[in-house]
């Protein structure tokens, strides 16, 4: 079975539209780098409603071993770096990212990606969701940026259009 390991955005939208369970419900253990950790636990410092990773018995915190990457993502947050980092040291990983330079880095490098739309088509074909519709409509309400063309695509695999 393939690790997962997932970035900011994903747990944080997510958590904020009341399906952050779909998560274990999808996949047994979700890898966390703590740089996202510590991400959400400045949010939520600063007032926003985000879980925490280490309150999660599904969540497997972790650091990469190695820091090769730092030097050549130097756009990325550490978040995304920490992803990225983990998923090259191990052997069959999938990311959970949104942010678009991240996720270009990703497919540059050969890693095998989803993010939040993903991982709600994949509960909608598991019957875990009844529609994704609403919830793209809730992840917008919430400043989620997607392109109309990319929430016709995602509607249409969803088989809601």
């Amino acid at each position: 079975m393939s690790e997962i390991i997932c970035n900011t955005s994903p747990l944080q939208y997510l958590h904020q539209i009341g399906h952050l369970e779909l998560l274990p419900r999808l996949v047994a253990r979700v890898v966390v780098p703590t740089a996202v950790a510590d991400e959400l636990a400045e949010g939520r410092r600063r007032g926003l409603d985000l879980p925490t990773p280490d309150n999660l018995p599904w969540v497997d915190l972790r650091d990469p071993v190695g820091k090769k990457l730092t030097r050549l993502v130097p756009d990325l947050g550490p978040g995304e770096t920490s992803v990225l980092l983990l998923a090259l040291e191990s052997t069959d990983a999938v990311v959970i990212l949104d942010d678009a330079l991240a996720r270009r880095y990703a497919e540059v490098m050969g890693i095998r990606l989803t993010g939040t739309l993903g991982v709600l088509l994949d509960a909608k074909r598991r019957g875990l969701v009844a529609a994704v519709k609403p919830l793209i409509d809730d992840l917008q309400q919430l400043g989620f940026r997607l392109s109309d063309r990319t929430r016709r695509a995602t509607l249409r695999l969803a088989a809601e259009i």
